[in-house]
């Protein structure tokens, strides 16, 4: 699962998640802005940069590992110096691991323990967060912590509970993130089964329905593929792959504004690996003009 991606989008959508996970009052989040800032030289990428308004806060540099990787820590600290070095802030900092679980961490090395002992690094380990909560960003993180088992369950509980919510563009956020992670976690689940998690009435309002809907069409048309009269798609045997594309077409979509019916049709070709590749590119990617030749390029192979 590409939870480096999902992360990025679960701190830009829940801005106390940061706060929540590293045991901060959550009224600290006003006057921090978020963002996710690339460091040259070696391309590497924060999951999320927490950055103070206020010179007398601490920016707060955050980095999500799901499996185990030994150089996590000294790719970490590279990251971390180089921003210190591009950037040159003015305020204090604090990094934050973020580890599924406690043995998801490789055994820091001398340096590295001694800035954990000073509180320059932060450990957060995401299997001791409390099981009862009412944020939903620690329930969406908790679905995407959750076996293959227990993660329909969780999901239908998370649907049901959102239903009340009256925001409606929050609502439609959570059922969009409570789908993304089922079509990570489980990629052969079919649409009516991703659709059983919800109530039908409930569903049918959401953005997620009715984007997947108006792509589904599209792609049903490209592919020369029947659509049901029932729900209106039918995708067949390629119904997981297109999921995944009207999702990255929702996205770019969010970044670029609209898409044209070229560059949808174009995407709707890639391989699986490469639409993982594009979802990972997006964070690079600074116009339209960029997104058409990615795709141009490796469409080409």
């Amino acid at each position: 699962m590409r939870t480096d991606t999902l992360f990025f989008q679960l701190f830009q959508t829940f801005h106390t998640l940061l706060f929540e996970l590293i045991d901060r009052p959550i009224s600290e989040v006003e006057g921090y802005k978020f963002s996710s800032a690339e460091i040259k030289e070696k391309a590497f990428r924060f999951d999320g940069i927490f950055m103070p308004e206020a010179n007398d806060k601490p920016i707060f540099l955050a980095e999500v590992q799901f499996q185990t990787k030994e150089d996590f820590y000294s790719e970490f600290l590279a990251e971390i110096f180089l921003y210190l070095n591009q950037y040159r802030p003015i305020q204090d900092w604090q990094a934050i691991a973020i580890f599924a679980r406690h043995n998801s961490e490789p055994t820091p090395d001398k340096f590295c323990q001694e800035l954990i002992t000073l509180g320059r690094i932060k450990r957060v380990y995401l299997e001791d967060l409390p099981q009862e909560t009412n944020s939903h960003g620690i329930e969406i993180v908790q679905l995407i912590l959750a076996s293959e088992k227990k993660a329909p369950t969780i999901a239908r509980k998370l649907a049901e509970k959102i239903e009340q919510e009256t925001n409606t563009e929050l609502r439609d956020n959570i059922v969009e993130f409570i789908e993304a992670v089922l079509v990570y976690k489980f990629p052969k689940l079919t649409r009516q089964e991703v659709e059983a998690m919800f109530s039908h009435s409930d569903l049918k309002k959401t953005r997620v329905y009715q984007d997947a809907m108006l792509e589904g069409v599209q792609i049903g048309k490209q592919e020369g593929l029947q659509i049901g009269k029932q729900e209106g798609l039918q995708i067949g045997k390629q119904e997981g792959l297109q999921r995944q594309v009207a999702m990255l077409l929702r996205q770019l979509t969010r970044k670029f504004g609209k898409i044209s019916p070229r560059i949808k049709s174009q995407i709707s070709k890639l391989s699986v690996a490469q639409l993982e590749d594009l979802a990972e590119a997006i964070f690079d990617l600074q116009s339209s003009a960029d997104l058409s030749a990615w795709i141009k390029k490796h469409l080409a192979r």
